[in-house]
């Protein structure tokens, strides 16, 4: 992204944004999902710094807020997920109750590892251009 300056306005940035974020590995994608908690969690297995904590901590709050049955589920599916694909479910959480993440979780573990690597980084590209519009808000 840097070597992409100047980039001219908001619209240029989430283009270049998302040419970039295609254009990664697999083992890129699987470093920049380490950097997020899981689901229901506060922290990552590699934390990416304090605003991106808050960010995740705000995107996460529908989940943090569902009941106790669903928040239970969701650490068993977070689990059996990480067993069958080997790395965290990723989901852009930003407006989606717990409820609704949980059967999002359930539906894509049905995915084989190529179909759900591309979902995932999908998601990934997701979270990334709200945080970048964020950031730039701010």
């Amino acid at each position: 992204m840097a070597s992409r300056r100047p980039i001219a306005d908001e619209a240029a940035l989430l283009a270049a944004s998302d040419e970039t974020w295609r254009g990664l590995s697999a083992a890129d994608w699987m470093e920049a999902f380490r950097s997020h908690p899981r689901i229901g969690e506060s922290r990552a297995e590699r934390p990416a710094g304090a605003q991106s904590a808050s960010w995740s901590a705000q995107e996460q709050s529908g989940a943090a807020g569902g009941e106790d049955a669903v928040k239970i589920a969701l650490a068993d599916g977070n689990r059996e997920y990480e067993k069958r694909f080997g790395h965290i479910f990723i989901v852009c959480a930003t407006g989606k109750s717990a409820a609704e993440i949980l059967a999002i979780l359930r539906r894509r573990l049905k995915n084989d590892a190529q179909t759900e690597l591309h979902e995932a980084a999908e998601e990934q590209r997701q979270i990334t251009q709200i945080r970048l519009k964020r950031w730039l808000a701010e």
